[in-house]
């Protein structure tokens, strides 16, 4: 690829200004040498005594020759002329006077040739340090080319499909562009023409950028690496001009793969701004879609692209013909765990109990960049106590430091506090284990940790679960209501310390009534769709409400009661297993930690045939 060549001065700029320099000095040193400045006044004394032999005069300039030698031996001399009426007086008064040039024709033209020039060369120096401060991407002549790096595959990429693991599908999926780049004749034989878009689709951190680097490193092709936020500048125009002169080239390197990263910051739907307008984002946009569109079909050219907000792009990018292929690259199932954990963990000291299936159960939800961050964390852990390798232990204690924060045991609890955070985390773990088929518990702590954590209750999923059903949905909440539950059996003033429980029980039960259609009164009616889908941000909030003050009314009593009976579950389940709650509380306070096999044991049924009956449940 051409680099940008940095502004220089020609040669026959360069030889002009010598020349007007060279003409400025000769016009200097022209005065020097035989002729003899004298004052007007002596000049007019040699006129009155006839000694003036013969003058040259040039505007106000005046020189000549004398008819004798003046003191000094010369007789050309040179004056500037004065005045006639002020001469007159100045010389009745024998005042010496004299003049002073006001510059000729040639002093003139430098008077306006030299400054431009200056200013000129000033110009281009500074334009030359401009540019040779950002290398081909800086300077004032390149604020409109493209800022994306150009990566060499054969030198520079050192990534292949082997490096990636938990994203089977999109690795078969991007397998055909390898192979259409490696031999487009080939795949083209039939028919058949490469695709002109693919874009990467997925939550943060499941590896859409290691993928693209893959994709080139397989097909051993130039990868040109961009930003969407990079095309975008307060200048109108910089943002097109920089789409073009990305194509253009990459024309010139193919076959080659174009990756914009967050797409969204350049692909944002035209129109949803509430200002309106052509901003210079849509300039931009509708460069894009012109340069994807209007690419030569033989030129083996690929734009991969990379976002987690898909549904806030324009709908011209994802038509067919652009982005003809959207791929999914979610969160990894527990197989996926499994493989991830085996690339980051293949250069660490691992102990023999260390078993990468225990960590994939304990990491549910995790993505590639969580499982990357966990490994180290867990060296990390082992390096400070000084261990050998890495155990089991260094690897749960990284996930509970990732999940609830960092341990905070200089935060002191007063013995009321404390009482009543036992009392919490047990009544969840109590509740967990009470009902059939929930996540086995993994350990309970009273040890803050985090921002706001005073205490935490850690759940093991025994699979990765990908639909939930209506009591499933209820069991949760149950146990999330267990410490609020504990905290009423208690008899003291509830606290606040359940407001996460009360959030998370909250959002659950409104998805049922609003989005799951799972309330009889309210019927199989979606009154609420979902949003945010990959990052979880709520929707905007100047969308209309899609439904009358009257249904307001009866969500919001569906939800309060889907509460207030898991509420009254949790509470007759720690009620019926009273002892065993205070046994339990009685020994965090003594060991601030306990695993599953220490928790009490539960009065058989866990359950009261009483609670199983009104709701209706066969447990």
């Amino acid at each position: 690829m051409p680099a940008f060549k940095k502004p220089t001065i020609s040669p026959t700029i360069l030889m002009l200004m010598i020349g007007l320099l060279a003409m400025s000095a000769i016009s200097f040193f022209s005065n020097l040498g035989d002729v003899v400045p004298i004052p007007y006044s002596q000049f007019q004394t040699y006129l009155d005594a006839g000694k003036v032999k013969s003058v040259v005069v040039n505007g106000d300039s005046i020189r000549g020759t004398l008819t004798e030698a003046m003191p000094d031996g010369k007789t050309q001399f040179s004056t500037i002329s004065v005045r006639p009426d002020l001469a007159a007086a100045l010389a009745g008064r024998h005042v010496e006077f004299n003049g002073t040039a006001t510059g000729g024709t040639f002093s003139t033209i430098l008077s306006w040739v030299i400054p431009p020039l200056l200013f000129v060369g000033i110009w281009m120096f500074a334009s030359r340090g401009m540019g040779g401060a950002g290398g081909m991407a800086g300077g004032l002549f390149s604020i409109g080319r493209s800022k994306a790096k150009l990566v060499t595959a054969e030198t520079d990429i050192k990534v292949a499909f082997a490096d990636v693991a938990g994203v089977d599908e999109a690795k078969a999926e991007l397998h055909e562009i390898v192979d259409f780049l490696k031999e487009p004749v080939k795949f083209g034989r039939l028919g058949a023409h490469i695709p002109r878009g693919i874009l990467l689709v997925g939550p943060p951190g499941t590896g859409k950028t290691l993928l693209a680097r893959a994709v080139a490193g397989e097909a051993g092709v130039p990868f040109f690496s961009t930003n969407g936020a990079e095309f975008v500048e307060m200048f109108v125009g910089v943002g097109a001009s920089r789409v073009r002169d990305l194509f253009e080239k990459a024309r010139t390197s193919a076959p080659c793969i174009i990756f914009i990263d967050e797409l969204d910051a350049l692909g944002r739907a035209r129109g949803a701004s509430p200002m309106g307008g052509q901003d210079e984002k849509e300039q931009t946009l509708n460069q894009l879609l012109a340069e994807m569109d209007g690419f030569d079909r033989s030129a083996a050219m690929v734009v991969l692209a990379a976002t987690n907000r898909p549904e806030i792009l324009d709908p011209a990018l994802l038509r067919a013909g652009r982005f003809d292929r959207q791929v999914l690259v979610d969160r990894p199932d527990k197989i996926g765990r499994v493989q991830i954990l085996a690339i980051h963990t293949k250069k660490l000291s691992l102990a023999p109990d260390v078993k990468l299936e225990d960590i994939a159960a304990l990491t549910p939800g995790f993505t590639g960049a969580d499982l990357a961050n966990l490994a180290n964390e867990a060296a990390v852990l082992a390096t400070r106590r000084g261990g050998e390798n890495i155990a089991m232990a260094d690897f749960t204690g990284a996930v509970e430091r990732i999940v609830a924060g960092l341990e905070k045991k200089s935060r002191i609890l007063i013995p009321r506090e404390r009482r009543i955070v036992a009392y919490h985390e047990m009544g969840h773990a109590l509740v967990a284990r009470s009902i059939p088929g929930s996540d086995p518990i993994q350990k309970v702590s009273i040890i803050p940790r985090g921002i706001g954590a005073l205490g935490y209750t850690i759940q093991r999923p025994t699979d990765d679960r990908f639909l939930m059903g209506l009591h499933e949905l209820e069991d949760k909440m149950t146990v999330l209501m267990g410490g609020r539950a504990a905290e009423t059996l208690l008899g003291q003033d509830i606290s606040t310390g359940a407001s996460d429980d009360l959030a998370k029980a909250t959002d659950i039960a409104r998805g049922m009534v609003l989005r799951f259609g799972m309330d009889k009164a309210l019927g199989p009616v979606a009154w609420d769709t979902e949003q945010g889908q990959f990052l979880g941000q709520p929707g905007a909030f100047w969308q209309p409400r899609r439904f009358s003050d009257q249904t307001a009314h009866e969500i919001d009593q569906a939800v309060r009661t889907l509460l207030e009976t898991a509420l009254a579950r949790a509470i007759g389940i720690l009620s019926y297993n009273r002892a065993a709650l205070d046994e339990g509380a009685e020994s965090l306070l003594a060991h601030e930690s306990l695993t599953a096999d220490e928790l009490p044991a539960l009065r058989s049924p866990a359950i009261p045939a009483t609670i199983a009956a009104t709701e209706g449940r066969t447990i």
